[in-house]
């Protein structure tokens, strides 16, 4: 299951992690957001050292401009903190997993 993220906590719960964190801008209006969003969640129930989260882009500005997202859905692959991968848009499953699986080998 994929973490609500927020302003308040993206940096204890992302950047102060040690290892591969997914992060999906999003937005409840967002169409192509609802159709990654199982598939965000499936990366977070699949690969247990992944941690996922999903952070509501109207409702935390702040972390969003930080990154400079401009388009959603957008997903952030960070190791360690830093950002490592940025997709922009919609996609297969197996593009978000091959990703994953990538990362981890």
């Amino acid at each position: 299951m994929a973490l609500e993220l927020t302003d308040a906590n993206f940096k204890e719960e992302i950047l102060d992690y040690k290892g591969l964190a997914v992060v999906d801008f999003w937005a409840v209006w967002c169409g192509p957001c609802k159709m990654i969003g199982p598939i965000i969640e499936e990366i977070g129930e699949k690969f247990e050292n992944v941690k996922v989260g999903k952070l509501d882009v109207d409702n935390n500005p702040d972390t969003a401009i930080e990154y400079g997202i401009r388009s959603i859905p957008t997903v952030l692959f960070l190791k360690d903190g830093e950002v490592v991968e940025k997709h922009v848009g919609s996609a297969p499953k197996s593009v978000f997993f091959e990703k994953v699986e990538g990362m981890l080998s």
